[in-house]
């Protein structure tokens, strides 16, 4: 199990941006699964939505693409390399996702040429699925920048 001080040595995100408490399972190159614990402290519960509090979707596959990068990545990390998110297909939200609910993320890279990456993604709450996806992720030297990318999640010249 990987708390979140070693998460913080692989991922670059940080608070409030961080969105993963822990990775419990990790095959480095293959899969990880992590735990996000959702709490009513999160801030975007202030405003999504007030007397309602629903985790937004998007951050639920932000949620997601960190654990993938972390599988990417490994424990030790990919020195000098940065994981960015470069598409998102199939994104489905089955369940609303709530304060006091523990997100359970399970990754799986299917595919990778070079820096790219392709991925399913699934999100779990108490064993019952909440949202899924597939997604495209590089690693692109930390001192390139963002990586450019044509429509298809390739990456262009």
């Amino acid at each position: 199990m990987i708390d979140v001080v070693g998460i913080q040595r692989v991922l670059p995100h940080r608070y409030p941006f961080l969105l993963v408490d822990r990775i419990i399972e990790v095959e480095e190159g293959r899969r990880a699964v992590g735990i996000k614990n959702v709490t009513v402290n999160e801030p975007f519960f202030q405003g999504h939505f007030p007397g309602n509090p629903v985790m937004p979707g998007v951050l639920i596959l932000e949620a997601m693409a960190q654990v993938v990068a972390f599988a990417a990545l490994g424990p030790g990390g990919a020195h000098g390399k940065v994981p960015y998110l470069v598409a998102v297909d199939r994104a489905r939200f089955r369940k609303p996702v709530v304060p006091g609910d523990q997100l359970r993320m399970e990754t799986e890279i299917v595919r990778v040429r070079g820096d790219f990456g392709r991925t399913t993604c699934s999100a779990f709450v108490d064993g019952k699925l909440v949202a899924d996806a597939e997604m495209t992720f590089a690693l692109v030297d930390a001192a390139q920048g963002n990586p450019s990318v044509d429509g298809n999640g390739r990456a262009s010249s």
